[in-house]
């Protein structure tokens, strides 16, 4: 069985809200902030990644 990798959205604020997006079948809302160190945090609850738009070159590399 193949597991699905999270999904990785880029954003251009550094604080970012999460649901899940599937409506009634997401999770509930959280709000996250992305800590300028790395520039990135997942969600707790769907894993979902969230990289600020000037961190995406390190986030690859890594």
């Amino acid at each position: 069985m193949t597991q699905t990798p999270p999904e990785t959205k880029i954003v251009d604020t550094y604080k970012v809200a999460c649901d899940g997006g599937e409506g009634a079948l997401g999770h509930p809302r959280v709000y996250l902030q992305i800590p300028n160190e790395h520039g990135w945090v997942e969600c707790p609850y769907c894993d979902c990644k969230f990289v600020h738009k000037d961190h995406v070159d390190e986030d690859k590399a890594a």
